[in-house]
């Protein structure tokens, strides 16, 4: 069988971060185009079979912070300043407003889905699938005022933290070696996000929240718990990596995690490094379905937005990694499952 012949639906990339960043005046015709530097755009998601994903909108901080200190045997990269409202709502319409400029100018080929059976016929046509995800609450009003707007715009999934704190709860520095456990959990407004998003049938992502926020969403959500893209803290004790009761409890819900290709949250000596074989990811996927199942496990590259392994390099690489799973006996059911279905499964039972 054709290794391409595997769909990547992807919970977790930051292409809109790139595109807002892009030094040119017409950033959807780039990526339509191909850029270079890109790890994902429409050459390169037709190469690799790359169906669609979470595209994630972002507040970037007013400094920002040196992650190539992410190296040696241990690093703690404090959390960012809490950003103004105003300052976080900026960077996320226009990023917003540029997914829907791609949308338009692609004629067809990129289609932004609002629930899961607008996935399902994108997919089916051939259409990239974006599903808009907010990396952050940091552009919501305590009222949730914004909330709605998003959600009328398209917005299906949501953090309420990056690794920097909001008005609804705590992030998780860029720490090593360290327990997710390393800060307060969600504050009042917090608790009033996620029974909105419950409402909403929004999906609450659990990526980069502390341990205790973690525990908050998870006594307070109806949903299935889900984490778009981190890896098993067992294999790599990073702030950012889940424990095995955390991992134990996303299955229990019925939930999802999202194996991410961050080189840092990958290595077990947790330095962000693209000399990263892909056995190294393979130990994080078989540990991710030895304690989750074949049916709680999927993919979250975390494309765009960190240093992945050179072997997989942007999403035209992601066949090979397809063919190395098949190379170590993973079945053509087990691929699908990982590559797109369980994502699909667990959003027709959050968004609908």
């Amino acid at each position: 069988m054709n290794p391409a012949s595997i769909p990547t639906f992807d919970g977790h990339n930051d292409v809109a971060l790139r595109l807002y960043r892009t030094a040119t005046a017409d950033p959807a015709t780039a990526f339509l185009g191909g850029q270079d530097e890109a790890h994902i755009d429409l050459p390169k998601a037709r190469a690799g079979n790359f169906a669609g994903g979470f595209f994630a909108l972002f507040s970037p901080s007013s400094s920002r912070n040196n992650y190539s200190s992410m190296a040696g045997e241990r690093y703690d990269i404090p959390l960012p300043p809490m950003l103004e409202l105003e300052a976080a709502r900026d960077p996320i319409v226009t990023m917003l407003s540029l997914l829907l400029r791609v949308e338009r100018a692609s004629q067809g080929a990129v289609t932004i889905c609002r629930d899961t059976g607008a996935i399902r016929s994108a997919m089916a046509r051939g259409s990239i699938a974006m599903l808009v995800h907010l990396e952050g609450a940091d552009a919501i009003d305590a009222d949730l005022h914004m909330l709605d707007v998003l959600h009328a715009a398209g917005l299906r999934s949501l953090g309420p933290v990056w690794s920097r704190d909001t008005i609804f709860g705590h992030g998780v520095p860029a720490r090593f070696p360290s327990s997710p456990d390393c800060g307060g959990g969600l504050t009042a407004a917090g608790e009033r996000l996620v029974r909105a998003c419950n409402d909403m049938k929004i999906m609450i992502d659990l990526s980069h929240i502390t341990e205790q926020g973690f525990w908050d969403v998870a006594r307070l959500s109806k949903a299935p718990l889900v984490a778009t893209h981190s890896n098993a803290h067992a294999l790599c004790p990073s702030s950012r990596n889940l424990t095995d009761r955390q991992l134990d409890a996303i299955r229990d819900s019925g939930g999802v995690v999202g194996l991410c290709f961050a080189t840092s949250f990958l290595r077990a000596d947790g330095n962000m490094n693209p000399d990263t074989g892909l056995e190294v990811v393979v130990r994080h996927l078989e540990g991710l379905l030895e304690r989750l199942g074949e049916d709680r496990v999927a993919i979250g590259s975390d494309f765009d937005g960190c240093v992945v392994p050179r072997d997989i390099g942007t999403a035209a690489g992601m066949p090979l990694f397809y063919e190395e799973l098949r190379r170590r006996g993973y079945g053509e059911t087990l691929l699908n499952k990982i590559g797109w279905s369980n994502w699909l499964d667990v959003l027709e039972r959050t968004i609908g």
